[in-house]
């Protein structure tokens, strides 16, 4: 059985990309930072017939991301697909925000994301196989004053993504992101959607790989 871990697990995209994959027969591990939310979500899987696991992820802790990609891969064999899907969203201008708490949502906007992407390419590699999947978002093309964190954290997520694409294609492994320019809530038409843009972009031949879908209502 393939293993489809999921990074920031939420009751909207992160639920809906996991439920997904688990369709396709994928064992599904989902992490956040708060566990006992996780583990509402992982029952309401296996409620539905799926194989599901809960892990807590600090993603702000490039070391507790690196060491959650390690411990999957040690107790299922390999990780088939990454989902990183953590972010902070907050509302904040430049006058407004904390530079702790600015470099706080990096860390987590667009440095878990790097923790994530290093810590599971080697082994990808070594198989020739694997997807490494990004969730971006519209403010990574359009900045949003009031959103700064998050805006330089999406840009991050898109620039990441198209900096590994080649080097990681010609490995055998697919870096991809859906950027989302839409309003996401739990259990939505919007969830769905880009859960699916996710499932196609895994499933894509690899001579017909692309980095970024963008999902738009």
């Amino acid at each position: 059985m393939k293993t489809f871990l999921s990074i920031g697990s939420g009751p909207g995209i992160g639920f809906a990309t996991a439920e997904r994959f688990a369709r396709e027969g994928y064992r599904v591990v989902l992490s956040a930072r708060d566990l006992s939310k996780t583990l509402v979500l992982a029952e309401r899987l296996k409620g539905l017939g799926y194989e599901a696991h809960a892990r807590r992820v600090d993603a702000v802790n490039s070391a507790d991301v690196a060491e959650l990609v390690a411990q999957t891969e040690s107790q299922f064999g390999a990780v088939d697909v990454v989902h990183y899907n953590a972010a902070i969203i907050r509302q904040a201008s430049i006058a407004e925000q904390a530079l702790d708490s600015f470099n706080t949502d990096l860390a987590v906007n667009i440095g878990g994301a790097l923790a994530t992407a290093q810590s599971s390419l080697n082994s990808m590699a070594n198989r020739n196989s694997g997807s490494i999947l990004l969730t971006g978002g519209f403010f990574g093309v359009n900045p949003n004053p009031d959103f700064l964190s998050l805006s330089l954290g999406k840009a991050g997520i898109r620039a990441l993504t198209l900096g590994l694409f080649e080097p990681a294609k010609a490995q055998g492994v697919h870096v991809a992101t859906v950027t989302v320019a839409a309003f996401v809530q739990p259990e939505s038409e919007e969830a769905a959607g880009i859960a699916e843009a996710f499932w196609q972009l895994h499933t894509q031949p690899q001579e017909n790989w692309t980095a970024e879908v963008t999902y738009s209502r």
